[in-house]
């Protein structure tokens, strides 16, 4: 997956997984969710917050926040990652664009500005 500089926009395309292959009705979702999860991780090493403080604010069990950073994050719904960003203080936007060539699947990307 291409990525820019961190001055840039992070802008990731999600593409088809070893899951999609195998036929997990959800498996889209795992790449995404994989993207914000590791967003998450920075945002909390660049506030030097230890695990304890960040389930305090993030609103997770210490334990469940430690599976979640470590891989585990299959059970964590996309809402509440969403969250997690709101209350490190970021704005969540949900945009969708119309496809110009409506024959076939649209796609899922996340950016971080």
């Amino acid at each position: 997956m291409k990525t820019r500089s961190r001055k840039q926009a992070n802008h990731r395309l999600v593409r088809a997984n070893a899951d999609a292959d195998l036929g997990c009705r959800d498996a889209w979702s795992v790449p995404v969710k994989a993207q914000l999860v590791s967003r998450i991780a920075e945002l909390l090493a660049e506030r030097r917050m230890s695990q304890a403080e960040a389930a305090t604010v993030l609103g997770i069990p210490r334990p469940k926040l430690s599976m979640m950073l470590h891989g585990q994050f299959r059970e964590v719904s996309l809402f509440k990652l969403m969250q997690c960003f709101t209350r490190l203080g970021h704005d969540v936007y949900i945009t969708f664009r119309k496809r110009p060539n409506r024959s076939d699947a649209g796609r899922v990307s996340v950016s971080f500005e």
